[in-house]
């Protein structure tokens, strides 16, 4: 492989809409080929010479993060029934080791559930699926996936003897349930599109042929998946299009018992439940954009019997709620934030408060049903992993652990910031925005500026360990929170999707233009990055703005969208029509995706310093597509920057598995926007303006 382009092929011609469409790449779609193969090899080798001057700045940044970071660690030790589950990390070793304890601080008598290390083996992947530990703590069900391609194998281990049992099912996806009699266990599978549309019940000590099939979605919009509800009272079936959803119950107890519908799917409306006590708490969206919760007595709770605890507030994105014995916390969103509101049973209700200017809160581990004390987490840009117990009688954050930064971390030493910019339509997006406290808004700055904007993600303020040596060599972090992503409530997600799309590429040109004229950078000092859908994003203003970013970031990204959106047979195509319209039924959406998709709108221009990703094995985002992009890129691009694919040929849609291999796939790419962006390679070599006394 070199700067020439790939030899041609016979074309793909099609015609939608009366549009004629020449793909000259299309035969990259066939990873059996082995001409595919062959050109990813090639790729793979082209970029490695390319990089290799970067090799020694590689090794330094993988120091640099491998400082950072307590290699050997615990979390927070979580109770369940009589037992405190534990996960520990070991210096040099890759994988988590999953384990149990009789009380939070026995480590003696520690026993060891699963070892991820002794799992993977020699495997260059590994990843787990299912972790999940019967009602009377003795067994545990656990999946897993040597690929990358998320279809699991499940197993059970007896706990008392650690004997792993003969039942194994191939095949298996994320998500399960146990039945109240320790036996009986639901999982789910996937079918030849990799959606998840069937649940299965299992009986232990079986041949998984024997396994009943309790329930087959056969709308190919809906997804499928089971929980069991932390009051460990119903097994809970949860069905998914992308705006329409469905719950069925059984009894935990009765595990061969029908299923129960609490409300019949109606297009549009999403709902999900919990359980407490005699009455589901429903958040839905029925006349309510934002969401509101609502009760429901067990015993009918259909849709006429939903009676409101939290109503609808155009302000406020109710996102989830977690269900304990004397009380309910609502996770929600406002002003481009999270938060957690506590809900007593005798009425009482507040807001868990906070006092940095971005920040992220979530529900922690809370495995017990009867308790009143709220496990959370917590983090910003600049603070890192926290646990609190929230304390519901004192109203009292208890910290637990706030996660190790070794090499003299001090967060006073970054800054974190909210800014606005302002989209052609006159919409305000907001920026969140992080550097070392003495980095000069002078223009000069190196940044990287990253987005998703689909799916109504969101992309809340986190701290990395990754991106600390891009801060200590002066560099800006940034994050553009576009239409299309969830930041701002449903209203801002519906505003970045379907034939509204194209908000989310010009909301992220208008936050690189703002950052530029407030001087955190310049345009040739600025970088793009998106990973999946972000990678829709960063590949979509590559074509839009190429002049406003001095590299492109794309990883495992979705540049070939029209295509695949118009091809029912490849995994996830159909239920993705709802997010992005059918362009096969609707000239509208085929013209709009064809304004925005990536792949189609490559000319001959110059173009920014690119880098995309891919995983061969990847059900979410096909290799082909970025093998395809690269290709029409490096035929029709006028400059001589760099043009880099990197396939791994033994993983999926999330990369390497390992984290020391995750390290230094992040120390590859970090190398890449250094050297694209003029930051030095020695955090020494930064330039800074004295601070102000």
């Amino acid at each position: 492989m070199s700067d020439t382009p790939v030899a041609p092929r016979k074309p793909r011609v099609r015609t939608i809409h009366g549009d004629e469409t020449v793909d000259d790449y299309y035969w990259l779609i066939d990873r059996d080929d082995p001409d595919t193969v062959a050109y990813l090899e090639a790729e793979n080798a082209y970029t490695e010479k390319q990089t290799e001057h970067l090799g020694p700045l590689r090794d330094r940044l993988f120091e640099e993060i491998k400082a950072r970071v307590q290699e050997t660690d615990l979390s927070v030790p979580a109770r369940r029934g009589p037992w405190w589950y534990v996960t520990r990390t070991e210096e040099g070793k890759q994988y988590p080791i999953f384990c149990r304890r009789p009380s939070p601080d026995d480590e003696a008598n520690e026993v060891v559930l699963i070892d991820g290390n002794e799992l993977a083996g020699d495997s260059p992947f590994f990843a787990l699926g299912t972790i999940d530990v019967s009602p009377d703590h003795n067994v545990l069900a656990f999946s897993t996936d040597y690929d990358g391609n998320e279809s699991f194998t499940l197993r059970f281990k007896n706990l008392l003897t650690g004997e792993t049992l003969a039942d194994t099912v191939e095949g298996t996806y994320y998500g399960s349930a146990w039945a109240a009699d320790n036996a009986a266990f639901f999982y789910t599978t996937i079918d030849d599109a990799h959606r998840p549309y069937r649940l299965w019940r299992h009986r232990l000590g079986t041949d998984s042929s024997d396994d009943v099939l309790v329930y087959e979605e056969r709308d190919e919009r809906f997804f499928l998946s089971v929980i069991l509800t932390r009051s460990e009272r119903y097994v809970v079936l949860q069905l998914s299009s992308k705006i329409t959803s469905e719950v069925h119950v059984l009894d935990a107890a009765a595990p061969e018992s029908a299923l129960q519908v609490i409300e019949p799917r109606r297009q549009g409306i999403e709902y999900s439940i919990d359980h407490q006590g005699d009455r589901f708490v429903v958040l839905h969206n029925d006349g309510a954009l934002n969401f509101e919760l609502a009760e429901a007595p067990t015993a009918a709770p259909g849709r006429v019997n939903w009676q409101p605890l939290i109503e609808h507030r155009d302000d406020t994105r109710l996102m989830d709620v977690d269900a304990f014995a004397g009380h309910l916390v609502v996770h929600l969103r406002r002003n481009a934030l999270t938060g957690l509101r506590v809900v007593r049973n005798d009425s009482d209700l507040h807001e868990i408060e906070f006092d940095e200017p971005l920040f992220t809160v979530e529900p922690g581990s809370n495995l017990e049903y009867d308790t009143t004390t709220f496990r959370l987490g917590y983090e910003s840009f600049v603070t890192p992993p926290t646990v609190y117990d929230y304390e519901l009688d004192q109203r009292v954050l208890a910290l637990r652990k706030q996660q190790p930064v070794l090499g003299g971390y001090d967060p006073s030493d970054y800054v974190q910031t909210r800014e606005w910019a302002t989209a052609g339509d006159g919409t305000r997006v907001p920026i969140s925005v992080v550097h070392r406290t003495n980095v000069a808004h002078d223009g000069q700055a190196p940044c990287v500026l990253y987005g998703y904007g689909s799916y109504e993600i969101s992309l809340d303020p986190w701290f990395s360990a990754f991106r600390l040596p891009l801060l200590d060599r002066g560099m800006v972090f940034a994050v553009g929170h576009v239409r299309g992503g969830g930041e701002a409530g449903r209203q801002w997600y519906e505003d970045g999707k379907l034939l509204h799309k194209r908000n989310t590429f010009t909301d992220f040109v208008a936050c690189a233009e703002h950052l530029c004229a407030q001087n955190y950078t310049s345009s040739g000092r600025l970088a793009a990055r998106g990973g999946s859908a972000g990678g829709l994003l960063v590949g979509a203003v590559a074509n839009m703005a190429p002049k406003q970013f001095a590299a492109i970031l794309a990883e495992v990204p979705f540049v070939d969208a029209l295509n695949t959106i118009l091809d029912p047979s490849l995994p996830l195509t159909v239920i993705e029509w709802e997010e992005w319209g059918n362009p096969i039924e609707s000239r509208d959406v085929y013209e709009h995706m064809k304004s925005y998709s990536p792949y189609e709108n490559v000319e001959a221009k110059e173009y920014p310093a690119i880098l995309a990703t891919a995983g061969l094995n990847d059900p979410r985002v096909g290799y082909h597509e970025p093998a395809k992009w690269v290709a029409k890129l490096r035929a029709a691009k006028t400059d001589g920057r760099p043009l880099l694919l990197k396939t791994e040929m033994g993983a999926g849609h999330a990369g390497p598995s390992g984290r020391y291999d995750l390290w230094r796939d992040q120390a590859f790419v970090m190398a890449f926007v250094i050297e694209a962006l003029g930051a030095p390679h020695h955090p020494e070599q930064r330039t800074e303006t004295p601070a102000q006394p």
